[in-house]
């Protein structure tokens, strides 16, 4: 005789625990529910469950599934066992997962007045289906007290230490492993690799021949770090509200936070940490550069907050975070900011954020899909965003233009015709930026597939070698 198979939710069949899911949601819709929380809580924690579930919908399709605990219980249901989903996660979450699967017989869960966890859990199902009346799937040192009164165990997704404390209560009779969080995954969820971007932070110092001044090298790689750790923080808060729509793009999905490789409770302590961190380097840097850091921040909440949800008033956002590390740079090094760098700066970086744009359009149209998920356009709307950037793009090129024939380059450059060589240059590579992102060829931020990208570093030596020689001048 096959014992009914109880299941769990939370950590086992998904990987990542709704309540803490419900929490952010409500979070995002609602800030001032922080507050409120510690209230609700009150009311005992399936209170709490209710009302954060209540506060903002969720979609289960897109949460983040064990396929392999999945495909292993539908070979059971074909076998003849008979399902029950038993969650402490609320009823109405519940329910909606069992829909969505379609492979449940019953449905047990919280239901706003008892917690359905542990002790609770074990009690019911023991009155349910009687002592070593059913088998039971988990993955917490919670689940200890159902196994000790089931026939036997599935254990999901725990530690080696767990694992081994169930075979004392109950047989084990499958086990399913789970992935361990190695250096990468770390790494990833700091988004490491966006850190090239803070190497904008050294552009003033370039652009004012004062790089291979000591102090300001100095300055800058603190800077660097500092401005670094706070994007890192911004990248993580960014993910936690961005879980939903990271969850229907064909290569977001794959983020620690939206696959559940990395729990989101992990990321809510790691932020404010990351952040504190942050803050305490950028006080050791001279001028006003934590002023420029903490508007930095600011600014990318905001955009977080709403309005990356903003039809165009995104792009404009995206491109003033570029220039901000640049006038960072400046601060932090003591330079005036030049009205030519900043304009060529504004240009450019605005193309670059449409660029961004276009690519997550013209792939989400791809996917045959009108509208993007937690933004305002269509995805008919690719075009349009296409000839806006181009002509951003060139525009920058233009400022260049400009500069160049202004005395400011008769300054600073021996001889200055040769930085006219910049202009071609510039004119192809944001054309080729544009020509790849056409393509579909476009999976990253565009700075970070500059770098990744041989024809972008190609054109930037070239820029290089231009700038250098209209620097110490060309003995023929």
């Amino acid at each position: 005789m096959l014992h009914p198979l109880v299941v769990d939710l939370d950590g086992s069949i998904i990987s990542t625990d709704m309540l803490h899911e419900s929490a952010l949601r409500a979070f995002r819709h609602h800030p001032l529910d922080l507050f409120r929380i510690p209230l609700w809580l009150f009311k005992g924690k399936a209170a709490l469950k209710r009302i954060l579930a209540s506060r903002a919908e969720f979609d289960p399709e897109t949460l983040p599934y064990n396929l392999e605990l999945l495909s292993w219980l539908r070979q059971q249901k074909a076998d003849g066992r008979t399902l029950v989903l038993c969650t402490a996660s609320d009823r109405s979450i519940a329910d909606a997962v069992a829909a969505h699967l379609g492979i449940f017989d019953e449905v047990i869960a919280s239901d706003g007045l008892i917690n359905l966890a542990g002790k609770s859990k074990a009690e019911l199902l023991e009155r349910r289906f009687g002592h070593l009346g059913f088998d039971y799937v988990g993955n917490s040192s919670a689940d200890l007290a159902v196994w000790e009164r089931a026939n036997r165990a599935v254990v999901v997704n725990a530690s080696a230490d767990l694992a081994k404390r169930v075979e004392t209560v109950c047989k084990v009779q499958q086990v399913f492993s789970r992935e361990l969080l190695g250096l990468m995954t770390f790494l990833s969820v700091l988004r490491v690799h966006q850190w090239l971007k803070n190497l904008l932070l050294f552009v003033p110092v370039v652009a004012a021949h004062q790089l291979m001044v000591t102090d300001n090298l100095s300055t800058l790689a603190l800077a660097f770090f500092s401005f670094s750790l706070c994007a890192s923080a911004v990248y993580i808060v960014n993910d936690l509200f961005d879980l939903e729509s990271d969850r229907q793009h064909l290569h977001k999905r794959a983020r620690p936070f939206a696959s559940g490789q990395v729990p989101v409770w992990m990321g809510v302590a790691l932020a404010p940490l990351l952040l504190a961190a942050s803050l305490i380097l950028g006080m050791y840097v001279d001028g006003h550069f934590i002023a420029w850091l903490v508007f930095y921040f600011l600014v990318t909440c905001a955009y977080s907050w709403g309005i990356k949800r903003l039809v165009l008033l995104d792009c404009l956002a995206l491109a003033m975070l570029y220039t901000l590390r640049i006038i960072a740079g400046a601060a932090a090094a003591g330079l005036t900011m030049s009205f030519w760098l900043l304009a060529f700066s504004t240009f450019l970086f605005l193309s670059l954020a449409f660029v961004k744009r276009y690519a997550e359009l013209a792939l989400q149209r791809f996917s045959g899909k009108e509208r993007t998920h937690g933004r305002g356009y269509l995805t008919s709307d690719a075009p349009l965003i296409q000839t806006l950037g181009i002509a951003s793009g060139y525009a920058s090129v233009l400022v260049l233009a400009l500069y160049i024939n202004s005395d400011a380059v008769v300054k600073i450059y021996r001889v200055p015709e040769y930085i006219w060589g910049a202009v071609p240059i510039m004119l192809f590579w944001v054309s080729w930026m544009w020509m790849q992102a056409h393509r579909g060829n476009m999976h990253d931020d565009p700075l970070v597939f500059a770098v990744k990208d041989k024809t972008s570093l190609l054109c930037g030596l070239a820029f290089a070698m231009v700038v250098l020689i209209g620097t110490v001048g060309w003995t023929w």
